[in-house]
């Protein structure tokens, strides 16, 4: 492959080109569901494919193929004919070579890439059986499934880079449903993923999704109040993700960050700090270098609410003309993409010497107030003015304890507000997909019925 990669970009230089990236993608999985405890499905996967990025007289050229036996030279021309049909762009560029070297992440785990159809299947059905055997009450069990990936990344620019990285994920997610009093149902949804097998307990999924739908049983609704809210780290990881885009030096470019002209400042509460690390052993979205071959790295980006950087992509940092520099956070978000800004493991936790503290004392210091479990209508809060007004379901605290179940409740604001007002940090670090969270307590929030 990596003979077939110096090719294209020897190709795309003697056609023209003034720079050129041969990126070739090889990713191969399987997946199962189980039901009942049969195979609802089994699916296999295997997909090679290479994209040839250029720049020509300060014009971008793109162009790929899913169908690695195919002309070189036709990708080669696509590549560069698309350059004549687009606009001239100054801050246009591939990494400078010579970039040091970013240790090697912990993130390829051989009994993922050699899962079979069958183990993944016992899997599947470790996670749906986990689900049932947790009460009689839960009745059904929807989507119980257990997927393994391996990817292999090759990357090679006419600057001198060139490199490879190997990465597996595995991942559990299912849905329970559990019927009370009445013919009550109430569904509860757990995931879990790693990079290695180890990392995911498939029956631990299973008791979490119907230990979710248990706990809203009798679930009804409450009157308005203004009360402390603590959001369960899987909510609290919906927010972050899409707070995540704030954080972008491209939003920042383009005006769609709240966070524009910020640097130095404090903009959320001083009792966070939010890190994106490219190098979290196991992560699932780690990796020895980003998807334009420059090193990840470990990065805090807001320390004790103060924020100190943005992730940076090698085009962003160029167009920043304040010395900035990649931050390693080129990602593509599929073959047929040019490489955009995003986050790679990012997670927050409490700042500095800051002590987390357990759920049990997150109640405590709430009092009287409402936690949060379930989050609908997440798809509608605004990334760019961070605007939200959402339903919410959870259990009510009273006297720092857990009382009942709650549905249909509303809370809004804006997300810079939101964790502005975060007053403690749980010790419940959760990863779901490349976002992680603790659970948080926030102050006094208006919560309407």
């Amino acid at each position: 492959m990596e003979l077939l990669a110096r090719r294209l970009v020897e190709m795309a230089i003697e056609g023209g080109a003034d720079a050129a990236e041969a990126y070739i993608s090889s990713k191969k999985g399987v997946s199962a569901e189980s039901k009942d405890g049969a195979p609802e499905s089994v699916k296999t996967s295997q997909d090679v494919g290479c994209a040839l990025r250029v720049i020509k007289g300060k014009k971008p050229g793109f162009s790929y193929s899913t169908g690695m036996m195919e002309d070189l030279s036709r990708i080669v021309r696509a590549s560069l004919e698309a350059a004549n049909h687009t606009e001239e762009d100054p801050f246009l560029a591939l990494p400078e070579k010579n970039l040091p070297p970013a240790p090697a992440p912990e993130i390829y785990d051989p009994a993922v890439a050699g899962m079979s159809t069958e183990e993944a299947f016992r899997l599947a059905s470790e996670v749906e059986q986990g689900a049932r055997d947790a009460d009689k009450r839960i009745k059904l069990v929807r989507s119980a499934t257990a997927s393994f990936n391996a990817n292999d990344i090759l990357i090679v620019n006419s600057n001198g880079f060139s490199g490879s990285y190997s990465s597996t994920s595995a991942t559990a997610q299912v849905m329970a449903v559990a019927e009370g009093e009445g013919g009550e149902t109430q569904m509860g949804w757990d995931f879990m993923g790693s990079a290695f097998l180890e990392g995911v307990l498939f029956a631990e999924t299973g008791r979490g999704a119907a230990g979710r739908a248990l706990e809203m049983l009798g679930a009804r609704t409450i009157s308005p109040m203004k009360a402390p809210v603590i959001v369960a780290n899987s909510v609290a990881s919906e927010f972050l993700g899409i707070f995540a885009s704030m954080l972008s030096a491209e939003a920042v470019q383009k005006g769609k960050s709240l966070l524009a002209d910020k640097l130095g400042q404090k903009v959320i509460s001083e009792a966070l700090s939010i890190f994106d690390d490219g190098l979290l052993p196991r992560g699932l979205g780690s990796a020895p270098f980003d998807d334009e071959g420059v090193p990840t790295a470990k990065k805090c980006l807001i320390e004790a609410g103060v924020l100190k950087g943005y992730m940076h992509s090698t085009y962003t940092a160029k167009k920043a003309k304040d010395g900035s520099v990649s931050t390693g956070n080129a990602v593509k978000p599929s073959l047929a993409s040019f490489p955009s800004v995003g986050p790679l493991n990012f997670y927050l936790r409490e700042a500095g010497d800051g002590k987390p503290v357990k759920l049990e004392e997150l109640f405590a210091r709430a009092g009287k107030g409402l936690y949060i479990t379930e989050a609908m209508g997440m798809h509608t809060v605004n990334p760019v003015s961070g605007e939200f007004s959402i339903g919410v379901s959870g259990i009510l605290i009273e006297g720092g304890r857990p009382s009942h179940p709650v549905k249909e409740a509303m809370i809004s604001g804006s997300l810079l507000d939101f964790f502005e007002n975060v007053e403690a940090v749980g010790d419940d670090l959760r990863f779901y997909g490349g976002t992680g969270s603790p659970s948080i307590l926030i102050g006094p929030t208006d919560i309407s019925a």
